[in-house]
């Protein structure tokens, strides 16, 4: 992202919040994985999309009109005994030079200086309710600068959850976050497409996983969005299955769930397929009642129609097919009134997708389903898992299908990002046989 990128997102958050208003966000913090070794730091979302600052600890601060520059930056100063260890600081100087910061100051003058920016501002955002070591030290500020009250000094009256506001603003992406977003989806798309290819009986689900994560390394995305699901024959069935250490079998389907995270920017793709290269009838039957469900939802991905949309035109065509195949019984019309489907497929249809796996943004207002609008971007994922219930034919039995597409709303409709790994099953089967 360029500067001028973040620059006209911190100006539209200040336009939002008013010129009497200021905004404090902390970045994420190292986090402790064992002992003395860390987690590898990846940094907050928010933070991130307003600063693009890469470093632990720092801290954001937007004061819109003011004097001497709306953008301040608390951050660690260099440090050359701990950079010999960790690696280079930017310190001050970098987050004025290379991030924008129109002002910048150490993280030792944080106490100091933050009542002063406070000071004088009617409505304080910030990510309430989210730390109370955070809570506790904002409230540190704002007392200071209400003891001071004798003296002039005027301290915020509303308080005002952050995310009320930022979190609308990321929903709609930018043409910048959209180029991003594409190359994403297009690396992880390949990265299935080789998966299929590498598939057979014998290997490790653990192989696949491995795979794909090379895949996407070497197409510039080292990390990935969300621990990857690979999963053969009836683990399927399991939503969130992350062990990924089973045999393939000949004979059975794997669904891989998996999405790369290229600039902070995250994907996330579903196919499922033929460990052996072919669908067996049973396996295709279900397949392609999923596809179809999937098909059906990604039609109602266009601006003007509710979120909930997609979500009612998957239900309705698994629950007829359901009806269809033996497993529910009665008119479609009572059954999905009745949720009837909901031991078959027992999640939603999609979510929002950005800089989180599961985007931020409000999916009703005044409690109405949000309208889709171009810029937005959701996944659209139905799925059934047909565990052993004795309602269930014998022959259909753990079998488990999810297809799961990045759609993006466009003014003319909607632009599957994930279009490029296969899914129909004649494209999948002839994929797999050339291997």
């Amino acid at each position: 992202m360029t500067r001028s990128e973040y620059r006209r997102r911190r100006r539209a958050l200040a336009n939002t919040i008013g010129a009497d208003a200021l905004a404090i966000l902390p970045a994420a913090r190292e986090v402790t994985r064992n002992r003395d070794v860390h987690y590898p730091f990846r940094q907050s979302s928010d933070f991130s999309y307003l600063t693009g600052f890469p470093e632990p600890d720092a801290w954001l601060v937007i004061a819109p009109k003011r004097q001497e520059g709306e953008f301040v930056l608390f951050c660690r100063p260099r440090d050359p005994e701990r950079e010999q260890w960790d690696g280079a600081r930017l310190g001050v100087e970098g987050a004025i030079e290379a991030f924008g910061a129109d002002e910048a100051h150490p993280l030792s003058e944080l106490d100091t200086l933050m009542p002063t920016l406070i000071d004088g501002r009617q409505r304080l955002y910030y990510p309430i309710g989210t730390d109370s070591m955070l809570d506790a030290q904002v409230m540190g500020w704002v007392r200071q600068v209400r003891a001071k009250a004798r003296t002039g000094a005027v301290a915020p009256e509303t308080f005002v959850t952050l995310e009320s506001v930022l979190h609308a603003q990321r929903l709609i992406k930018s043409p910048a976050e959209i180029a991003v977003m594409r190359r994403a989806a297009k690396i992880s798309a390949r990265a299935h497409s080789e998966l299929m290819r590498l598939c057979r009986p014998g290997l490790n689900e653990a192989r696949l996983e491995a795979e794909f994560q090379h895949q996407c390394a070497l197409a510039g995305a080292r990390h990935l969005a969300y621990p990857s699901i690979v999963a053969g024959g009836e683990h399927a069935c399991v939503l969130h299955y992350v062990e990924n250490s089973a045999p393939l079998r000949d004979g059975d389907l794997v669904l891989i769930d998996a999405g790369c995270e290229l600039d902070g920017y995250a994907s996330d793709i579903t196919r499922t397929f033929p460990v052996n290269g072919r669908f067996s009838p049973a396996q295709r039957t279900i397949y392609e009642l999923v596809l179809k469900a999937q098909r059906a939802a990604i039609e109602r991905a266009r601006p003007g129609h509710h979120w909930n949309e997609p979500h009612e035109a998957a239900v309705k065509v698994l629950t007829k097919g359901l009806v269809e195949l033996g497993i529910l019984n009665g008119k479609t019309k009572d059954l999905i009134k009745d949720e009837a489907h909901k031991p078959y497929y027992m999640h939603r249809t999609g979510h929002w997708l950005g800089m989180d796996v599961h985007d931020v943004g409000a999916y009703k207002r005044d409690g109405d389903w949000c309208e889709l609008e171009p810029g937005m971007v959701l996944t659209v994922e139905p799925g059934l898992y047909l565990s052993h219930d004795e309602a269930v034919p014998e022959l259909y039995r753990g079998i488990g299908v999810r297809i799961e597409d990045d759609v993006l709303i466009t003014e003319q409709g909607h632009e599957i990002l994930s279009a490029g790994a296969p899914k129909d099953p004649e494209a999948i089967e002839t994929l797999m046989q050339r291997g």
